[in-house]
């Protein structure tokens, strides 16, 4: 599954160069509670077809009822919701909440098309449209930056996709794998044992034989990638975790109960030549606490917490410990 964002784009470069008329919208600003964060974006064609969202669905009907077959041309133009509370009633927007989106209309087909080649060869764009004639100008990008908007420009850093690579070809991997999937993660699993890799039956995640701790380093996670552990096997996990936390991964963590994530950070001193200090990035045990104990359940847990600190939330210490009493994770 692609990231949300390349999905809108390509759909509107392909109306765009099939000659449709459409706008895209940017959230650029929300004050208060917001359905959508800032820099989301959603892509309207003038038969009313809509890829994306900025709402929880009022707003995108409001935007169909106003520009369907009737997509203005111009300057780009910035609209608010949610100005007043009966306002943000009728949109749907939580109490107190206003957004503003920018439009532009008929985004220029080629720049689209630039601009969709270079995230899906994996890149990170900054797009800048000039706000009074909606001059479109992209630039290679060194790191993830937030959007940022003046009187005379609106700047949005686009892609590339998050990633996720998990050690371990198992049952529980599948299901962690099939949420990373849907939240719009690139999945790489790496098992070098046969018997579980030749099971693997989730389409779209790419799997790899290689022992873990060189796919992890060909892997090269950066700040949008994290490293998940769920083989329970010291020899394929300690030594991929070790090569990960070299790495600037958002997320590293391994399954298991607290007796074995101890028992897993006593290894690394020992034998591996590892600190308390070198080993506080190392998640365990993994996933937020919500009494589970089956597969499926336990890949929601775990699939909470990386999306909680892709987020930037800080959890309660109470409740980032998963399965602490054991289960399956023993």
């Amino acid at each position: 599954m692609e990231n949300l964002d390349l999905m809108v784009l390509r759909a509107l470069a392909s109306w765009r160069a099939a000659g449709r008329r459409a706008l895209l919208a940017t959230v650029v600003r929300t004050w208060g509670s917001s359905p959508r964060p800032v820099g989301s974006i959603l892509a309207l064609r003038e038969d009313g077809a809509v890829v994306g969202s900025v709402s929880g669905g009022c707003i995108e009907d409001d935007l169909i009822f106003r520009f369907t077959r009737a997509i203005p041309s111009g300057a780009p133009q910035r609209v608010k919701y949610g100005v007043t509370a009966d306002e943000a009633h009728r949109f749907g927007l939580p109490c107190g909440g206003t957004l503003e989106l920018l439009l532009e209309f008929d985004p220029e087909a080629t720049s689209l098309a630039a601009l969709v080649d270079q995230l899906a060869q994996g890149r990170l764009v900054r797009r800048t449209v000039q706000l009074q004639d909606g001059v479109v100008s992209l630039q290679p990008a060194s790191t993830p930056m937030a959007l940022s908007l003046s009187d005379a420009e609106l700047a949005n850093t686009f892609g590339p996709e998050y990633r996720m690579l998990i050690i371990g070809a198992g049952q529980l991997s599948e299901y962690v794998a099939t949420m990373a999937l849907f939240s719009g993660f690139a999945v790489t699993v790496c098992d070098p044992r046969e018997e579980h890799r030749g099971a693997w039956s989730v389409p779209g995640v790419t799997v790899s034989s290689g022992m873990p701790d060189e796919v992890v380093s060909a892997f090269a996670p950066d700040s949008r990638s994290c490293v998940v552990a769920l083989t329970h096997d010291p020899k394929l996990d300690d030594l991929a975790l070790l090569e990960a936390l070299q790495t600037e991964a958002f997320y590293i963590g391994a399954i298991g109960s607290r007796r074995n994530n101890a028992a897993r950070h006593q290894r690394m001193v020992e034998h591996l030549g590892q600190t308390a200090e070198t080993l506080a990035r190392l998640r365990g045990p993994i996933g937020i606490y919500i009494g589970s104990k089956t597969p499926p359940e336990i890949a929601v847990s775990v699939m909470a917490e990386i999306l909680a600190v892709k987020n930037g939330v800080t959890l309660p210490r109470d409740m980032d410990v998963s399965h602490a009493k054991g289960g399956l994770q023993d």
